[in-house]
């Protein structure tokens, strides 16, 4: 009698994990693509609305091809992180950025001693990058009577190197064109009345999957109002973005509906002193696949030139 074969575990899975745990029993599961060289730059990714930290396996093998050390991680509630959606009180933007982050930020800085990592987001994760490096980068300013070599070069000083994002704009309403207003004012504040009354989304219109409510109402806010004021925070978000001046890769795509070329533009206004690099993806740039998701499918030709941008701060064609 010929027992049955072992499931076979996903490529993912066999990646190197290490366990961070957060408040409240929340926990997460990093996977690391290491270098040997322990001064190769070091890349954390940072997941869109409802996706899985795998979704990152193809631009997260990419940039290690290129040289890079890479960290995923999922987002509270979502993937390997634990516990579930429905089994943690909702949560929104505050959490994700002040409480989470700097525990699996501090992870990444234990896995890689005296590494400043960059931040790459996509959509939700590129725009809790931007807050999270912003705010880290404020507070480790030195004061303007500070003597020290550092006190005029916050950027040495900031426990982050950088942050790239794709498909990360404001959700503004009116960031959206004109023949689009009235499409992202009813859809967005559906889906933040929604979360508002349920405690949650379900998933379905722009968000296939569930989102904690508070996440979607701190998102729905933004969208009324384009500044950023997430639920129960003491910190001025756009006063600390407009401070900004870290380099910042901000990266659009053509065919993108949910994160179009005006409303990157419009957040990258929010940001005059960040030392900021735009690189708007065409055919012309090799890139096949140009919509909100199926761009990892061309992490062959962006990985690369997001990694010279890194190394080289060489700006993508």
């Amino acid at each position: 009698m010929t027992g049955s074969a072992p499931p076979r575990r996903s490529e993912f899975s066999t990646l190197e994990a290490l366990r961070v745990d957060s408040v409240g029993g929340v926990s997460f599961v990093l996977r690391v693509l290491p270098q040997a060289d322990p001064d190769a730059p070091v890349v954390l990714i940072l997941p869109a609305m409802a996706l899985k930290a795998k979704f990152y396996l193809p631009i997260a093998r990419a940039l290690h091809a290129a040289g890079l050390s890479v960290v995923t991680t999922d987002l509270r509630a979502q993937g390997e992180s634990t516990p579930g959606l429905h089994d943690q009180p909702t949560f929104g933007y505050r959490e994700l950025i002040e409480v989470d982050l700097p525990r699996v930020l501090a992870a990444v800085g234990a896995r890689f001693p005296g590494s400043r990592p960059y931040l790459f987001g996509h959509s939700l994760g590129g725009q809790l990058a931007l807050l999270h490096a912003a705010a880290a980068t404020a507070e480790r300013r030195p004061e303007p009577d500070d003597a020290s070599p550092l006190a005029d070069s916050p950027i040495a000083d900031s426990p982050i190197a950088g942050v790239c994002v794709i498909g990360t704009g404001t959700v503004y309403w009116k960031a959206f064109g004109f023949r689009r207003w009235v499409e992202a004012l009813y859809s967005i504040q559906t889906i933040g009345l929604v979360a508002r009354v349920r405690g949650y989304w379900p998933g379905g219109m722009l968000i296939g999957g569930a989102m904690p409510g508070r996440v979607m109402t701190d998102w729905a806010r933004h969208s009324r109002t384009s500044r950023y004021r997430p639920h129960g925070t003491t910190r001025d978000y756009d006063r600390l973005l407009a401070e900004l001046d870290l380099p910042v890769l901000a990266i659009s795509l053509d065919d993108d509906r949910l994160g179009p070329k005006s409303n990157v533009d419009f957040l990258c206004r929010r940001m005059p002193r960040a030392r900021l690099d735009r690189w708007h993806i065409t055919a012309a740039a090799g890139v096949t696949h140009r919509d909100h998701f199926a761009w990892t499918k061309d992490a062959a030709v962006i990985g690369p030139a997001v990694a010279a941008w890194i190394r080289d701060r060489r700006r993508p064609e």
